[in-house]
């Protein structure tokens, strides 16, 4: 049992590699695409980014819930190869976008079957133990960074063929990993764990309402939701931010997020099998936060290019709380309802980018245009690290509650 388990998570830590190599290598180039299909400069492109994060992001909102569900009644598997079809059909039509609108069109059908990771992360607490739930967990997160490695700087390169030419790229990697998983990929949840599909768990307000189910859920859930939330600082505006503050070209960025993919697959890979068995999950999340927090300040106030390299340390260390937390988070629900707490939390984080992009995004078009109080390019990151303390803080309050209650002593 333990020589299948551990084959199981081979495998989808390499479908989640190849998958993440397909969304990696459209970042660097997504910027230029934009200004150019616009006619306007990088700063404003931020906006028009934004608005193409948050259409994804709202349709997977609508549908993660659904497919988490339909995961948990069916199986990972079919639902984890239609997704990454969905996907390889997005890359298609951007890569043929004659406008702006087109663009629109490819990421509402990624958002209705970019379930992959929700999916995966089932897939995951099916075959894991409570004692090794959290370093498997850090291996989607190991997987994410080593195809970080590879997706953007290759992204950048193939930006050189021409800036459509990494999405066509895109797209092979994604119809080659779906034929990949249905060749290799076998089912993790058993017949006797599947339950039947439940329309009030399988909308988002319903898949929400799980948060009320379960003690101390709904105040973990929010933690993770502000730690998402500050990640759109650089997740949504990373390129647009690089390309304007520091002219970076398109090899430069994908260079940059090749570094970001390296050291978080060391942290998540490596990192985490140690911390978290010396700290143990809380102390790891509020560990983390801080390094996030710190990075995050830093990143507000480079003022050249290299600096950005140096700051990347201390922001991708940060990378240790996730793991603990969604451990935290998985040890609070059943092996049944893993799919339906998975698909939740892909809403929270779908929530994040909807609200996340245009939050970010503009206060850095705003704070970079003519009739700006003051030229600050940086206070997206600013704004982030403010919503890690927070995190921090309610992480402390629910699990010291928490303590509290099992050890008799009032909350």
């Amino acid at each position: 049992m333990k020589d299948k388990r551990q084959a199981a998570v081979g495998f989808i830590f390499i479908t989640l590699i190849i998958d993440v190599m397909g969304w990696g290598l459209i970042i660097p180039v997504m910027p230029r695409l934009i200004a150019e299909l616009k006619g306007i400069a990088i700063n404003e492109a931020s906006s028009y980014g934004a608005w193409l994060i948050s259409a994804y992001a709202i349709t997977q909102f609508l549908f993660a819930p659904f497919i988490g569900n339909l995961s948990d009644r069916y199986g990972r598997r079919p639902v984890l190869l239609a997704s990454l079809l969905g996907f390889g059909l997005d890359y298609i039509i951007l890569a043929l976008a004659p406008s702006y609108g087109w663009l629109f069109a490819g990421r509402i059908i990624a958002g209705f079957t970019g379930a992959s990771f929700t999916t995966a992360a089932a897939y995951i607490a099916d075959i894991s133990t409570a004692e090794t739930r959290a370093k498997n967990f850090g291996l989607i997160g190991a997987a994410f960074g080593l195809g970080f490695v590879i997706g953007p700087a290759l992204g950048g390169l193939l930006a050189g063929w021409g800036i459509r030419a990494p999405f066509y790229a895109a797209a092979a990697l994604c119809l080659l990993n779906a034929l990949y998983g249905f060749f290799v990929l076998p089912e993790s949840l058993r017949i006797e764990n599947r339950r039947p599909f439940e329309w009030k768990k399988a909308n988002p307000l319903g898949a929400l309402r799980l948060l009320k189910k379960y003690p101390g859920i709904d105040g973990l859930a929010l933690c993770f939701f502000l730690i998402y939330l500050a990640a759109q600082a650089v997740q949504g505006n990373w390129n647009f931010f690089t390309i304007y503050r520091f002219h970076w070209s398109e090899s430069t960025v994908g260079l940059s997020l090749a570094v970001v993919g390296l050291l978080v697959g060391i942290v998540q890979a490596g990192l985490t099998r140690v911390v978290n068995p010396l700290f143990g999950n809380e102390k790891s999340v509020y560990t983390g936060l801080l390094l996030y927090t710190l990075g995050l300040v830093l990143f507000a106030f480079a003022t050249a290019g290299w600096m950005m390299f140096l700051f990347l340390v201390p922001y991708c260390l940060g990378g240790i709380a996730g793991p603990a937390l969604q451990s935290i988070l998985a040890g609070h629900v059943p092996s049944n309802e893993q799919g339906a707490l998975q698909g939740t939390l892909t809403s929270l984080m779908s929530l994040t980018t909807i609200v996340g992009p245009l939050v970010m995004n503009n206060l850095f078009r705003y704070f970079t245009s003519p009739g700006a109080p003051v030229y600050f390019p940086g206070i997206p990151f600013l704004l982030a690290a403010v919503f890690m303390l927070c995190s921090a803080f309610i992480a402390w309050s629910v699990l010291s509650r928490e303590k509290n209650r099992v050890a008799g002593h009032p909350a």
